[in-house]
């Protein structure tokens, strides 16, 4: 189905690059996407995992059956849930309640996950162009 490819190239991308270029230290600054809008990051998180997740019921190409697009859509459940776990660790109400006790198990794993956002950005940012050069690949 060519909307869900193009909904992966886009969505594998515009993650990529926000999950690359992003900063825990500079919030405050001006980028190119909303970057401190959450409800930006939840949306582009929720669509990208749906996105991956529906490319593995559907591939795009009828001959190349789940191996034409299970990088991809790898890389977009795995975009999606790095984003919705940014918004997580990020959410104020949510630090406030967990800071009484000990660390979550939430929170141990978004930490874990959100320490390797910009070489995953980097992979997303290659995935979506090259899942965007060679649509018919074998293993891509």
């Amino acid at each position: 189905m060519i909307q869900l490819y193009f909904l992966s190239v886009l969505c594998n991308g515009l993650c990529g690059y926000l999950l690359f270029s992003s900063d825990e230290n500079q919030k405050s600054e001006k980028q190119p996407f909303p970057g401190n809008n959450p409800v930006f990051f939840l949306v582009l998180g929720i669509v990208s995992a749906v996105t991956g997740f529906l490319k593995l019921l559907s591939p795009s190409m009828e001959r190349i059956l789940i191996f034409g697009d299970l990088i991809p859509a790898a890389a977009g459940i795995i975009a999606g849930f790095l984003l919705i776990f940014g918004i997580y660790r990020n959410d104020k109400s949510l630090t406030q309640i967990e800071s009484k006790g000990t660390e979550s198990s939430m929170d141990i794993i978004a930490t874990s996950l959100l320490r390797f956002r910009k070489p995953l950005g980097l992979g997303l940012l290659a995935t979506a162009l090259v899942h965007f050069l060679f649509p018919e690949t074998l293993f891509l």
